[in-house]
């Protein structure tokens, strides 16, 4: 059997191709870059090296396979950033529709319900649309919180200026995840296929956190007890993000998914539970964050 997983250079599709590879089964490695996926075909992958907004070459990438993992992925620096999300989420539907494949996971994130107002968020929504409209597919929508990854951004400012500085606002209680455990979860139902239809999954990491408390944690792991978190209001970050290499776009839809989350709009549809709540505590990803900026 094999399974296919798009973006295996990245934070989820990495990992997961990694856990299928450990567990047994035969991964065909999805990605733009031939030597970042070489360490994957050194573990006994198969590679396919392409352009996932090619409905073609993704067409060949799913032939043949029993489960196939999906995500969508554009750079920040695009000016045009849903037509280039429409374009990918468009041909992964169209390849899964040509070579029929019958279970598809498929990265989203708290709040794709809503269709408006969530910043780069309503580029998934859009594409759950997408996925529900496939017949003879089961698919799950993964929904995972904001990533604890998200906070490598944040290091170099920190080692500049001594703070940590976002439009999210301080005290707001959001969930936060880290990819592995979005990787544990995805490589599982990829190996079991044991689900039928459209099924939506919230993944809403340990607790939920405040950027405030993360932004303590962070500092207390960094040996700076008192490092601040500074709320930026949303033109200023906007600003700052252009000057660091966002489209105006991308610094919009970003600016409205930190209000998003500020405001409460998105947010989990239901109680936190045991389905719902994963193992790794922001405190056991902080080294990670210690390393890099101890790097710097």
């Amino acid at each position: 059997m094999t399974i296919t997983v798009l973006g295996a250079t990245g934070n989820t599709g990495g990992k997961i191709a990694e856990l299928l590879l450990a567990a047994g089964e035969s991964v065909r490695a999805v990605g733009r870059s031939a030597e970042k996926l070489a360490p994957l075909a050194a573990a006994g992958a198969e590679l396919a090296v392409g352009d996932v907004g090619d409905p073609d070459f993704l067409t060949e990438a799913f032939r043949g396979a029993d489960a196939v993992y999906t995500l969508l992925h554009t750079g920040p620096e695009v000016e045009d950033y849903f037509t280039e999300q429409d374009r990918k989420g468009e041909a992964i539907v169209e390849a899964v529709r040509r070579t029929g494949v019958r279970y598809v996971v498929s990265l989203s994130s708290v709040g794709a319900e809503r269709p408006a107002g969530t910043g780069f968020i309503v580029s998934l929504h859009t594409q759950e649309q997408r996925l529900r409209s496939l017949e003879n597919t089961s698919v799950l929508l993964l929904r995972p919180g904001a990533f604890f990854e998200n906070f490598h951004a944040a290091v170099g400012l920190i080692k500049q200026a001594g703070m940590y500085a976002d439009s999210v606002a301080p005290d707001a209680k959001i969930p936060m995840i880290a990819a592995r455990d979005i990787a544990e979860v995805a490589a599982e139902a990829l190996r079991k296929r044991d689900w039928t239809g459209v099924v939506v999954r919230e993944l809403l990491g340990e607790r939920d956190l405040s950027y405030a408390e993360a932004t303590r944690i962070l500092g207390e792991a960094l040996g700076l007890p008192e490092l601040p978190y500074v709320p930026m209001p949303g033109a200023e970050m906007a600003e700052a993000l252009r000057q660091a290499g966002f489209s105006a776009t991308a610094a919009r839809l970003q600016v409205e998914m930190t209000a998003a989350f500020s405001d409460g709009t998105v947010a989990a549809t239901g109680e936190r539970t045991a389905a719902n709540t994963t193992p790794t505590r922001f405190e056991d990803f902080v080294p990670e964050l210690a390393h890099a900026y101890r790097q710097l």
